[in-house]
């Protein structure tokens, strides 16, 4: 037992450490599932990285991490030295970590329960040698439970949580239960973004608002949260997504990564980065 307690001691020495070389912790969460978050996370963290910073990735949605696949890295690998894991480099600015580079098949599904899920939260935020970081954005899964929990426990400088939602009443609802959490655990709210924000055809160009608009503009303002701003959608991301390219990556700008970018600057305005 005086064993066990020692080595958490040790570990949580380490954690600390980690941490405090991250200036600005951000998680991102959503009320429900098929809203885009793991999207909005993956362009958020590359476009922080476009501007200069450095910049890490978590993914700790343990039972459906997509991060791998969606930055391209999914055939590499993190491994272990005596002094840490190393992180998969995406870029010179940009580092990833998920369960998805740890060697687990992508067709296992991880049945864990919440200690397990905590512990292994724990040593990716104790063990990973992720060095000096300005952002390290954290993607969790849908919901309030024990990933973000565990999340917004063991990172004391949380900088603030990004809600990603749709338009659709029902998205908004459970949107309203990510800024409740945050509310309840002490965690600033960074905003609100209303992901899928109208349909814009590749024809023609036309936006289409088929999951309507403003609903999270709406819950925003009721909320008294800031609201970051729409993302449209375009059905190219799906294409380029399952290649492995953020689109915010796209040399040629398209109306959604313009809006994107916008919204970076509008986080890193809150969390008083001026570079």
């Amino acid at each position: 037992m005086e064993s066990r307690e020692a080595e958490y001691s040790v570990q949580e020495k380490r954690l600390k450490e980690r941490i405090s070389k991250i200036g600005h912790p951000l998680i991102v969460m959503s009320g429900k599932g098929g809203v885009g978050k793991s999207t909005v996370a993956v362009n958020l963290a590359y476009a922080l990285s476009l501007s200069g910073n450095m910049v890490g990735i978590l993914d700790i949605d343990l039972h459906g991490p997509n991060i791998a696949k969606m930055l391209g890295i999914e055939k590499q690998s993190i491994f272990a030295l005596e002094s840490g894991i190393e992180p998969v480099e995406v870029s010179k600015n940009l580092k990833a970590v998920s369960i998805a580079l740890s060697g687990y098949s992508p067709d296992q599904p991880i049945i864990w329960r919440g200690p397990a899920k905590s512990a292994v939260i724990r040593q990716f935020l104790s063990d990973v040698n992720w060095g000096e970081l300005d952002y390290l954005v954290i993607d969790s899964p849908p919901g309030t439970g024990d990933e973000p929990l565990s999340a917004c426990q063991l990172v004391p400088n949380v900088s603030g949580i990004i809600i990603v939602t749709t338009p659709q009443d029902v998205a908004i609802l459970d949107a309203r239960k990510s800024v409740l959490f945050a509310r309840e655990i002490k965690i600033p709210v960074v905003g609100v973004i209303e992901n899928m924000s109208g349909f814009i055809c590749p024809h023609c160009h036309t936006e289409t608002d088929i999951f309507k608009k403003g609903g999270g503009e709406k819950a925003a303002r009721e909320l008294k949260i800031p609201f970051l701003g729409r993302v449209p959608f375009e059905p190219e991301f799906v294409e380029f997504g399952d290649k492995g390219t953020p689109f915010v990556s796209f040399e040629h700008k398209s109306k959604s990564a313009e809006a994107f970018i916008e919204i970076v600057a509008r986080i890193k305005e809150f969390v008083g980065d001026n570079q």
